[in-house]
């Protein structure tokens, strides 16, 4: 019970087979500060606490100094550090993380309606795509701006928060939670730093929109059915 709801998300992540993607690219190579990893980690928190600006996520994490080390984090980044790195930190390491837990995600709902799918490197296939992509992200992310503008920056953050909403998909249903996926994200969105079992704060809430997670999905593994595509 020591552990802040972000950390038990975030073992999740397969993280082995990010390093080897990190070391693949030489992703933190020279690097001393914010190294690819804990970029993710940051980006993952901005996604599910609905950061908008590089300074919401200095003070939000500054705040939240002493709980870092549970995420493996030593300290908060400035956000002078943080739009360096994801001007730098290769956005295809970003691309292959997330293909990782859209591809478990899609493994664990292939029996029923999917939350998600979603093969990253299908921006580049036509523009029917593209636009179905960018709806898929208007209504599913929390991006309303990015928090650098690069074309490195844009593409690292938006794989960053496709993964990290695969990731809750994967929570959702490896602790077998009645809560809709909207519903985990609202109430990781407000306690993602108290102390409490994740299988306990995430508990079903009688909400009426927990219906609209399948009314309104777009499913996405049907528009981009190869994941392996770009790695």
């Amino acid at each position: 019970m020591g552990k802040t709801l972000l950390a038990p998300v975030m073992e999740f992540v397969p993280w082995k087979t990010v390093g080897r993607i990190i070391e693949r690219h030489k992703g933190d190579a020279g690097v001393r500060t914010l190294g690819c990893a804990d970029l993710f980690r940051i980006m993952a928190f901005s996604q599910l606490t609905w950061r908008e600006w590089l300074r919401d996520i200095e003070v939000c994490l500054e705040a939240n100094r002493a709980k870092l080390f549970h995420l493996g984090m030593a300290t908060a980044p400035a956000r002078s550090t943080l739009a360096d790195a994801l001007n730098l930190r290769d956005w295809r390491i970003y691309h292959a993380l997330a293909l990782r837990p859209i591809s478990r995600a899609r493994a664990l709902y292939a029996e029923g309606p999917s939350v998600l799918g979603l093969d990253a490197a299908a921006l580049d296939k036509s523009r029917w795509q593209i636009e179905l992509f960018f709806q898929w992200i208007k209504q599913h992310l929390r991006i309303k701006r990015f928090l650098a503008t690069s074309e490195n920056a844009v593409r690292s953050q938006i794989r960053c928060a496709v993964a990290t909403y695969a990731l809750i998909a994967i929570v959702k249903k490896e602790l077998k939670l009645d809560a809709s996926l909207y519903t985990c994200l609202q109430i990781l969105s407000v306690s993602i730093f108290e102390k409490t079992e994740i299988s306990c704060a995430l508990q079903p809430y009688l909400h009426r929109t927990d219906q609209l997670d399948s009314a309104n999905q777009l499913n996405l593994l049907d528009i981009y059915p190869d994941s392996s595509v770009g790695q």
